[in-house]
């Protein structure tokens, strides 16, 4: 027992004399005034070792003060990548982008300029967040394709254009559902339909166009009176498009148990509206004979 205790120590004191001298090496490197002895190192970091901080940490410093050498090119391209490996995504995206500008006719460009796309993909947030950063990808994988139309990163950048765009639908029509679970009916129809016209191609199409009929109903039915009787008539409208379009729907006997209860209310509108205006006439024959 007392030899494992001590065999333990001796590791552990080994581990931190190792990583001691580690340190000092690099402060040693860090320190050297040569640029391309620490250029070298930055490489050898990289390259064999694998060790992205301590490259990146070479390369930051020694980026502004090489500029214009041959070697510049290579040391900013790696930065970048410094960042991405280490998964510092939205800052690698400034310097894939940087890098692209800088050196557009490098033979490193059109790689950059696909990584700063996939670092806005890598830097895209869960569907519950805010998704900016995900129409900025978009549009950057957009971009990198009409640039590049035969690159060898073509395909895989439409491929992350409909994985970006099948995040967006998602939240969109969570956004819908939400909405209308909140009982905000109007802004739920509304949300509906946008996401019709956004995703005409969704699976949730169909679910979408239910679910907004549904919501219309509600809409309707807590509604004032002089309301009731355009927004049930627009469920009618609804009812008729989405038998139309899904003679078949899952959702069809729901549908059709809603359209026959505004068929009902429809005529509720009307005898109430009826029985108004008769109190009205009669208030006004009063008034006259007085």
């Amino acid at each position: 027992m007392l030899f494992q205790k001590n065999v333990s120590v001796v590791l552990v004191a080994l581990a931190l004399l190792l990583v001691g001298s580690s340190c000092s090496k690099f402060q040693k490197i860090i320190k050297n005034e040569d640029w391309k002895f620490r250029y070298n190192a930055a490489m050898d970091y990289y390259e064999k070792k694998g060790d992205y901080y301590r490259a990146g940490i070479l390369l930051e410093d020694l980026v502004p003060i090489i500029r214009g050498t041959p070697e510049a090119e290579k040391a900013q391209f790696y930065w970048a990548y410094c960042y991405y490996k280490q998964g510092q995504y939205e800052t690698s995206a400034a310097e894939f982008k940087k890098f692209h500008d800088t050196y557009n006719r490098s033979k490193f460009a059109e790689e950059a300029l696909y990584m700063h796309c996939y670092s806005l993909y890598m830097s895209s947030p869960p569907i519950h967040l805010d998704q900016s950063n995900t129409i900025t990808a978009i549009d950057a994988f957009q971009d990198f394709i009409n640039r590049y139309p035969n690159s060898a990163y073509a395909q895989q950048a439409a491929g992350a254009i409909t994985s970006l765009r099948a995040k967006l639908e998602t939240k969109a029509f969570k956004n819908a559902k939400l909405y209308q679970q909140l009982e905000r009916y109007k802004s739920a129809v509304i949300a509906y339909d946008n996401f019709q016209k956004d995703f005409p191609d969704s699976r949730y199409q169909e679910e979408a166009a239910f679910r907004k009929l549904e919501s219309q109903y509600s809409l309707a039915d807590n509604s004032y009176l002089d309301k009731k009787r355009e927004r049930f008539n627009e469920v009618v409208k609804m009812y008729q498009a989405f038998v139309d379009k899904y003679p078949k729907s899952i959702f069809l006997k729901q549908a059709e148990n809603i359209f026959e209860t505004t068929q009902r209310q429809l005529k509720n509108v009307a005898a109430t509206e009826a029985a108004i205006q008769k109190e009205r006439e009669k208030t006004e024959k009063i008034a006259q004979k007085q």
